[in-house]
């Protein structure tokens, strides 16, 4: 589904229309093959045997919960790019509350049936409320792998789960159908954040994760895991705002095996959500297959920018 047609629908809530700040949101969205989100709902409607159109709602939905999350994301990162340190903490809180209020609204569509409707509330509701426990624990010092896990867990999973959820419904799925499409899309939520991850800890200028280190699963392995240069990654990843310290610090990810732990990581999830989907009854795999193969993409990139060789990610039906 093209974003201008979700656009669209995000626009035409009155409150949204009359609103600058919001519509400016709207409108500087743009298209990011592995980051799309609001494309899943469309994939497993199209999956389950379902029309593309009739995941609208869905995809305008998680098109309006992804510019929430991120709006509060950023201020609890202290992220120097927000939209925040424009618009100002309280603007910005306003607006992520605005946007989720948008999602529910955009779900009440009169022509779903009441059942699925009301399906679809409860699902976006359970999400954006696991997401935002996951925010808060995410907000904490975490001093363990365990800790990091519990966080990542209740974050990006519920959401991408929930996205391929409310499309199955909507291409008219059982229950049992939109389950096993959900879970699916939780090993797929542990696969992007780790791949986010990695993609920071390798990126130079230092980002935001640099600043909260154990919250990266990268920086996190080489902070705690016994190497012989743990102590000097751990002086290095203090001055990461210095170029010549940044890539020296990357440079240990490479060698103390940090990069090839989330990688590894990354194949465990990939297996999984291959042989999960193996197990499904759908009308059409190959738009979840795409899924997959999409997300396999910047982690190519990433290793090969490293002089690592790719891993088999990309899947492959069962």
């Amino acid at each position: 589904m093209r974003i201008e047609r979700i656009k669209t629908g995000v626009r035409s809530l009155p409150e949204v229309a009359a609103w600058p700040q919001m519509t400016d949101l709207v409108d500087r969205a743009v298209h990011r093959e592995w980051r799309s989100v609001w494309e899943y709902p469309v994939a497993a409607c199209l999956a389950v045997g379902g029309e593309e159109e009739a995941a609208a709602p869905a995809a305008a939905a998680v098109f309006c919960s992804m510019t929430s999350i991120h709006l509060v994301d950023d201020m609890l990162d202290e992220d120097p790019q927000g939209d925040y340190r424009r618009l100002g903490s309280g603007i910005a809180a306003n607006l992520a509350l605005a946007f989720q209020a948008a999602a529910h609204r955009l779900l009440d569509d009169p022509g779903v049936a009441p059942a699925i409707r009301a399906a679809l509330q409860a699902k976006l509701g359970g999400m954006a409320l696991a997401t935002a426990f996951g925010q808060n624990l995410d907000a904490r010092h975490l001093s363990s792998e365990e800790e990091y896990w519990r966080v990542l867990e209740a974050k990006t999973p519920p959401l991408i789960g929930a996205a391929l959820h409310m499309g199955a419904l909507l291409g008219g799925a059982t229950a049992e159908t939109a389950e096993g499409l959900e879970e699916i899309g939780r090993i797929m939520g542990r696969f992007i954040q780790v791949s986010d991850d990695l993609s920071d800890a390798l990126k130079a200028p230092a980002g935001a994760d640099w600043q909260r280190r154990s919250h990266n699963l990268a920086l996190l392995y080489a902070m705690t895991a016994e190497h012989a240069e743990r102590s000097e990654f751990l002086h290095l990843s203090t001055r990461a705002a210095e170029p010549a310290a940044l890539a020296a610090a990357q440079t240990i990810l490479v060698r103390c095996g940090a990069v090839s732990y989330c990688t590894l990581r990354m194949l465990e999830f990939s297996h999984a959500a291959r042989e999960r989907l193996s197990r499904l009854q759908l009308a059409d795999r190959k738009p979840i297959e795409r899924l997959l193969e999409i997300q396999a993409k910047p982690l190519a990139h990433l290793l090969e920018s490293v002089g690592m060789a790719e891993p088999a990610l990309t899947f492959e039906g069962g």
